[in-house]
């Protein structure tokens, strides 16, 4: 998961959909009899994935020579661009009054119309990009993200996200034979999947439906209202920790809750200590009591993942991911790639970047004698719990040396 002092790319719905899932045993993968043509191998290619599990890809737009990253992204609704790459690139905005709904605010979006988005093997026309600023999600990354592909390019195909080889997989809508050992699920689907899934938490377990969200750099991610509802953390004092964080979301920084589910189970996969963010949903993007919150990529990189949904179905693979510890390291130190150096945004009240001396505005030059301005690189430097970090800084004019404690969340 991408570490509790971090800001979150949490990239969600355009809008809440209903529906309940089966599962189906693994093994069982085909059910009845298919008289439809057989699917078959468009293309593969390769993929980056970035903290949290979340994967990006390459691709060029129209008969433009820039290559473009977008995130692929089962939580959205459609596909879209960023802001500054459309006015970089020239392209034409029409203003409309079609409302994205995302953490923490909804508004109206423009849109970039029937479009043409060239992948390695495979071209796809007559899209339409809805416009957003994806400044700050660059900034958490640190990448250039141009856009996010959801819905209008997976409703296409058959596409298979391969954590192991780190390859898209493309075949064509038809028969489809999944591979052995798995789990297919079957979700509600209108435009973003949705599963139902138990929670475990202080004796008690609690069923609800969740979007299944590739594109959110988290594990398990619970609307306060459901939390509160469901009596699930009822004594504070014997509860595991409950540590203040932040997150960004559609309405800038949020604040939020990070601590430890006991128990969460995905299709009969069983996931323990799953670290899990709190948030309240002002804007009521988990339509809830409908939805109780979101799966994140973090525990969804576990399995190689084929969406089918021609079929409204998830195949789940588990994959050499599956037994990775989750990351319980803690700092409260915020970091963004701005202008190219690495800026500490904020630092969280009582945390041990608070306590370390490091401020708000400060650049960080090195991290345990790594220099540069590599923040996936820093960010994995921070994950070793139960250390010292040793931090380079510059401020102002002079130049500092900071321990940084790495805390646990457990």
């Amino acid at each position: 998961m991408p570490k509790p002092n971090l800001l979150l790319a949490l990239l969600l719905a355009l809008a809440a959909l209903t529906g309940l899932y089966q599962p189906v045993s693994a093994g069982n993968a085909i059910l009845e009899k298919d008289t439809t043509q057989p699917s078959v191998l468009i293309t593969r290619f390769k993929f980056k994935q970035y903290y949290g599990g979340v994967v990006v890809i390459s691709a060029t737009l129209d008969n433009l020579p820039d290559t473009l990253q977008f995130i692929l992204d089962t939580g959205s609704a459609g596909i879209s661009l960023d802001t500054a790459t459309c006015v970089r690139l020239g392209i034409k905005l029409t203003p409309t009054d079609k409302v994205v709904k995302g953490l923490g605010a909804a508004k109206t979006v423009s849109f970039a119309m029937d479009h043409t988005l060239k992948l390695p093997g495979l071209t796809i026309d007559s899209l339409d990009f809805h416009v957003n600023d994806y400044e700050l999600i660059s900034q958490v990354y640190g990448i250039q993200v141009d856009g996010i592909i959801g819905y209008s390019f997976l409703n296409r195909f058959i596409v298979t996200v391969d954590y192991d080889t780190e390859e898209i997989i493309v075949n064509s809508k038809g028969r489809y034979n999944y591979p052995k050992g798995g789990q297919l699920l079957r979700p509600s689907l209108t435009q973003i999947p949705l599963i139902t899934a138990p929670l475990r938490h202080e004796r008690k377990t609690v069923t609800n439906r969740y979007y299944f969200d590739t594109g959110a750099g988290m594990c398990l991610l619970l609307s306060s209202q459901f939390v509160n509802d469901s009596a699930l953390i009822t004594n504070r004092r014997k509860s595991r920790k409950i540590i203040q964080t932040e997150a960004q979301g559609l309405g800038g920084k949020m604040q939020m809750s990070l601590t430890t589910i006991q128990e969460f189970r995905v299709g009969s996969y069983s996931f323990r200590n799953v670290p899990t963010y709190i948030f309240d949903d002002r804007t009521n993007i988990t339509a809830y009591p409908f939805l109780g919150g979101m799966i994140g990529n973090d525990l969804l990189r576990r399995f190689n993942i084929t969406l089918n949904y021609g079929r409204k179905e998830i195949y789940l693979m588990p994959n050499t991911h599956f037994k990775d510890m989750f990351d319980y390291s803690y700092t409260g130190l915020i970091i963004y790639l701005i202008d190219g150096r690495v800026e500490v945004t904020d630092i969280i009240k009582g945390s041990p970047a608070e306590k370390a001396g490091i401020r708000k505005g400060d650049i960080i030059m090195a991290v345990n004698n790594n220099l540069g301005s590599n923040l996936q690189l820093f960010r994995e430097l921070l994950k070793n719990v139960g250390t010292k970090a040793t931090l380079l800084i510059a401020r102002d004019n002079d130049l500092l040396i900071k321990k940084l404690p790495i805390k646990s969340i457990l």
